[in-house]
């Protein structure tokens, strides 16, 4: 059954954008290219917030990318660089993604904070306004050979 993971990450300052949209270009590549991904988004919210969503074949094929390469290289900087963050994952019927919306209830349902070194006020609470849905990337599977 085709796997959805969610992430919100909302940067603590501006002087992390040039760090982390390096980290986000080499991870997006990796992505693009990983054995069982099946298609995402990407999602530039207000004030520094950042979404993802991918869809993958099975939780062992996303696992395998999240633990590997430029992904695994880039999360231990996420843990000084955001005061914000959270993560959803559950399993879908469809093999298309879901709309933000949807994603977004489930991110208020069932996502959990992640450990930081620097959370702000609302971080454990999940407490944060809705995203602005208008400005998603589709992101698709490289072709392959």
């Amino acid at each position: 059954m085709p796997f959805v993971s969610l992430t919100r990450l909302r940067l603590r300052s501006i002087r992390f954008l040039p760090g982390f949209f390096f980290h986000a270009v080499r991870s997006q590549r990796q992505l693009r290219l990983a054995p069982g991904f099946l298609g995402g988004g990407l999602l530039s919210d207000s004030r520094r917030t950042f979404w993802t969503m991918s869809l993958w074949d099975h939780e062992a094929s996303m696992r395998a990318f999240m633990t590997s390469g430029a992904h695994r290289a880039a999360m231990p900087r996420l843990i000084e660089w955001c005061d914000e963050a959270s993560v959803a994952h559950w399993e879908r019927e469809e093999t298309s993604l879901p709309s933000w919306q949807e994603a977004e209830q489930r991110m208020r349902q069932m996502g959990r904070p992640s450990r930081l070194r620097h959370p702000s006020p609302a971080h454990a609470s999940m407490s944060y306004d809705p995203p602005a849905t208008h400005a998603g990337v589709v992101i698709t599977p490289a072709a392959r050979d």
